[in-house]
């Protein structure tokens, strides 16, 4: 007979708590292997594509993309004996017996179980329905062995807009040929009710509000569009804010000259060893703040306020700030400070690129020391950045631009830039915090004091 499971939204070990559903990789009546990714979820760090640890047919999509799904919800239906090759269960089972439960236990690192049930068949009964999930409870209940009706996908969403209404509701709709769209819902938020669909088939029901074909959230008559503020950007905001008013912030500014280091990034890049290899000032930055750290361990150390300690960090996992279609994300070179100049520049380059696809993993973004920012790529001369939590120190690099300087009593036109070092006054000192910017400064005006660190 048919085995139905329910695929719950798992946490992704980051204490994940709730996901928006980005885009289902498979519809209805699909068939799916163990490990297949069926889903892309955009959580409070990044998206993540997730895969279901059964294989089987996949009966119905229990959420939108666009809704908020709490960790351990059900999120899709599968059937895992499809072909009805499970063995009947015994003819004189009790009409009263409550389903049997058998636990699944789901992908390594997946924190939420998902719960199967089945349901044996009573004597002289007529076969059941076919299940519709109506609670947020990662349990489902297979029918008696009757093929089970792959229920359609669910609508794409005009203009961004996603009706919220329950499976059963949905499929109350799709029967009676309402479209949901074009409904108010009247319950909490503005979920839809069953109420709302007989009412709208009946021709009595109050027409959704108008819904701009850019975006939901834009209301023609004030001109303003209204954006949820989730995922990305609300974590984002809050680690901002949990920063601002926890360290007492203190930003250094420091104008060089970095002429040398832009005739030394040709000359590399004309190297045979460097052939291939993108060379960026942000690459001599990262080897920069390595070295300078070394000297300066303050900067890649934090503060525990819970343990009362200062935790000095023998390692650099250097943190960098790179703008995404979703916002904001700060992914990390692991062990930067055992790299040579060519390894940071591939792996930064590797790293810009996964976040600019928007593909950093959450895992990719943990346990940072010390963070770079570059809003030189915008034309920005400089900045105050606000620290990572967790992290002590943040440098900004600005843009290079060419600048009259005074070199040996004259004036030329220079390559110059301008560096910023937010740091935590409670760990570094106004000293350690200068020595360390200024180190930074002297490694990218002249790249051959490095032979001296």
């Amino acid at each position: 007979m048919p085995e139905y499971k329910h695929f719950p939204l798992a946490d992704t070990a980051e204490g994940l708590t709730e996901a928006d559903i980005i885009a289902w990789q498979v519809k209805p009546g699909d068939t799916v292997t163990v490990n297949q990714i069926v889903v892309e979820v955009e959580t409070a760090k990044a998206a993540v594509e997730l895969p279901i640890p059964w294989a089987g047919v996949v009966t119905e999509l229990l959420v939108e993309p666009g809704q908020t799904v709490e960790v351990g919800a059900p999120i899709l239906t599968i059937d895992v004996d499809p072909g009805g090759k499970a063995a009947p269960a015994p003819a004189a089972a009790p009409a009263a017996e409550e389903p049997a439960e058998e636990e699944m236990k789901p992908l390594v690192g997946y924190g939420s179980k998902a719960v199967v049930t089945q349901r044996r068949a009573r004597k002289g009964a007529a076969p059941a329905p076919a299940p519709v999930a109506a609670a947020p409870a990662p349990v489902a209940v297979a029918p008696a062995p009757v093929a089970p009706v792959a229920p359609s996908a669910p609508a794409k969403p005009k203009g961004g807009y996603v009706p919220l209404a329950k499976p059963p509701v949905r499929k109350l709709a799709k029967d009676l040929g309402v479209d949901l769209h074009a409904l108010t819902g009247t319950a909490d938020g503005g979920v839809i009710t069953r109420d709302d669909v007989h009412a709208a088939a009946n021709g009595s029901a109050a027409p959704a509000a108008a819904v701009s074909s850019v975006d939901s959230g834009y209301d023609p008559a004030t001109r303003e569009r209204r954006v949820p503020i989730k995922g990305v950007r609300k974590a984002t905001a809050a680690a901002m804010v949990q920063s601002a008013y926890t360290a007492p912030h203190v930003t250094e500014f420091l104008t060089i000259d970095v002429t040398p280091m832009m005739e030394f990034r040709e000359k590399l890049k004309k190297s045979r060893e460097f052939a291939g290899v993108k060379v960026t000032p942000l690459t001599f930055a990262a080897k920069a703040v390595c070295l300078a750290a070394k000297r300066t361990p303050d900067v890649n150390a934090v503060w525990d306020e819970a343990a009362q300690e200062i935790v000095y960090k023998d390692y650099v996992h250097l943190g960098i700030a790179a703008a995404t279609p979703r916002g904001l994300v700060v992914p990390k070179v692991r062990d930067a400070d055992a790299m040579s100049l060519k390894e940071l520049a591939i792996a930064l380059t590797e790293l810009t690129d996964v976040a600019r696809e928007g593909k950093t993993t959450p895992a990719a973004m943990l346990g940072g020391t010390i963070t770079i920012t570059n809003v030189g790529v915008f034309g920005v001369d400089t900045g105050t950045p606000i620290i990572n939590p967790g992290e002590s120190a943040i440098l900004c690099l600005g843009a290079i631009k060419d600048t009259p300087w005074v070199v040996d009593g004259e004036i030329k036109v220079r390559k110059v830039l301008q560096l910023s070092l937010s740091f935590d006054h409670r760990v570094v000192d106004g000293q350690q915090g200068s020595e360390f910017l200024a180190d930074v400064g002297a490694l990218l005006a002249d790249p051959a004091v490095a032979i001296t660190y």
